[in-house]
């Protein structure tokens, strides 16, 4: 189907089936015809490829990878727009769509039967409530993907592509660096969308490392060092830490100097390695 960008289109769409949005999934169909292309291009989409596409909404960024991938499988929640699909893609052969919630979906298992001897990448238009968990899952789950791209809240994607060590880093920024060499790629206004989001967004892309950015003992360690240390930034390392840790301040002002980090430091001064030789320490303190 046609003019999926077109408003009047959209609506006339909407209106046969008997669609409203809803509040609660964060529903907001891209009618900007220049942003799929772009999202399919520098996602690594070619015809050789699979992808995993997260939220199909109306199929607009669906139809644009379906153009451009070998094959496009989609995982949609919303039941209510599985009819609506079944027209928006009905010239493709090469698009399924699982009408399940990504979160309890096995991903491994899915690409396993879905995409044999391809390469696979992942594309999504994701909710800004649930960024933060979809992300976190695609990177913990170790899937056997090349790249991750990803529409997110503008503020969201500053701070996930912020480097390690910067005013701008968060626990967020840290634990994408672990996993991935993030990039933003462009900027999308809020009018790009229907119904418009009171924000603007931003497309980043995730490149998978083969292994994790630092080496640790314990990655769950190093990911309780990480939350610990931003669950109160505006404290210094040694407070925020002790407090989220459960350790007197003088262990772990030991653990800060046999780490070589100042205990008046605070987390957004910390690079990847940093948080890693904290974690070290912490895990030779049994």
């Amino acid at each position: 189907m046609d003019n999926l960008t077109n408003i009047s289109v959209v609506r006339g769409l909407l209106e046969r089936h008997g669609f409203t949005f809803s509040k609660a999934l964060g529903q907001n169909f891209i009618i900007n015809p220049a942003v799929c292309p772009r999202i399919s291009q520098l996602g690594g989409v070619t015809p050789q490829r699979g992808v995993i596409e997260i939220g199909s909404g109306i199929g607009v960024l669906t139809a644009q990878l379906a153009q451009d991938a070998r094959k496009v499988v989609c995982i949609e929640l919303d039941s209510r727009l599985l009819p609506i699909l079944d027209e928006t893609l009905a010239g493709y052969n090469n698009v399924t769509i699982i009408n399940q919630d990504v979160l309890k979906v096995d991903l491994h298992r899915l690409i396993a039967r879905e995409f044999t001897g391809m390469e696979v990448v992942v594309c999504a238009n994701l909710p800004y409530y649930i960024t933060s968990p979809i992300l976190m899952k695609l990177l913990e789950d170790r899937l056997p993907v090349k790249a991750i791209t990803l529409m997110v809240q503008k503020e969201a994607a500053q701070r996930i592509c912020a480097p390690p060590g910067t005013r701008a880093a968060g626990a967020i920024t840290a634990a994408v660096h672990y996993y991935s060499r993030p990039k933003l790629l462009f900027h999308v206004s809020r009018g790009s969308f229907m119904p418009a989001p009171n924000v603007d967004s931003s497309v980043i892309t995730l490149e998978v490392l083969p292994e994790p950015a630092v080496e640790t003992p314990e990655p769950a360690l190093f990911f309780k060092v990480v939350r610990g240390a931003f669950a109160q930034r505006r404290k210094t390392l040694l407070n925020s830490l002790s407090a989220h840790l459960g350790l007197e301040k003088q262990q772990i002002a030991q653990l800060l100097a046999q780490a070589n980090i100042p205990p008046n430091a605070r987390a957004e001064q910390l690079t990847l390695q940093q948080f890693a030789d904290i974690a070290r320490q912490l895990y030779l303190l049994g």
